[in-house]
């Protein structure tokens, strides 16, 4: 069985058992997270729910392994000829989520 939820403004597809690294949230290590914004579920029987635009009754549940920052992306800027340069960096703070259940209304 899989999922396509959406958390903090992005899509993922999850299935039981994934570890998943989405925007910070403000949980602790260990607590549990529900996800109610199910896009769509797959079934193991090969059956689709697509949701107008979420699945009434499904979510998805997961625990919250750790917090973590992303890898550093860096930012160059310059005008030709000009003699200006800058350089900047910045790093995501990202929280590690292990998925442990999806279930759906039906």
């Amino acid at each position: 069985m899989y999922a396509i939820i959406q958390a903090s403004g992005h899509q993922y597809r999850v299935e039981p058992g994934q570890v998943l690294d989405i925007d910070r949230i403000g949980k602790e290590p260990g607590e549990s997270v529900t996800f109610d914004q199910v896009l769509l579920v797959g079934r193991d029987d090969g059956s689709v729910a697509a949701g107008n635009p979420t699945v009434p009754g499904a979510t998805v549940t997961g625990f919250v392994d750790s917090h973590d920052r992303g890898s550093k992306i860096r930012v160059f800027r310059h005008k030709r000829r000009k003699g200006m340069r800058r350089t900047r960096g910045h790093r995501a703070d990202l929280t590690r989520v292990r998925i442990s259940d999806i279930s759906d209304s039906d």
